[in-house]
């Protein structure tokens, strides 16, 4: 039995139909992924951050460089309440460079480079 039989059945042949497509109709249309910067200004705008993240459909872009700047203590919190998150929901937190770190969800992960590699130095 070929593919074209179990698809349309024994002895049915295809109709010749023909369905139009709009090309435009898509366009506009909401983004499943979004990219969104935040500022971090005081220790409680994680949980706007956080709200975000639980939803499952954006990649935040933060910038600690104001919470760095007025209160490093504030800023090592709320680094950490955002990796024990986003270990339970399974995503990853990353820094670039000293003001800005990267949160993603499960569906993406951070590339953290390859480890370098060691070799072993012997004497002659």
């Amino acid at each position: 039995m070929g593919i074209m039989s179990k698809m349309f059945g024994k002895g049915e042949t295809p109709s010749e139909e023909y369905i139009e497509i709009d090309i435009n109709r898509d366009v506009g249309k909401k983004a499943k992924i979004v990219v969104r910067p935040f500022v971090l200004k005081q220790f409680e705008d994680v949980n706007s951050i956080l709200e975000v993240l639980r939803e499952g459909y954006t990649i935040a872009l933060i910038d600690i460089r104001q919470l760095r700047e007025k209160d490093i203590i504030e800023l090592k919190r709320a680094v950490s309440k955002l990796k024990k998150t986003l270990d339970v929901l399974e995503g990853s937190l990353a820094g670039f460079g000293e003001n800005v770190l990267i949160a993603t969800p499960s569906f993406a992960k951070i590339y953290r480079g390859e480890a370098p590699k060691v070799e072993k130095i012997t004497k002659i």
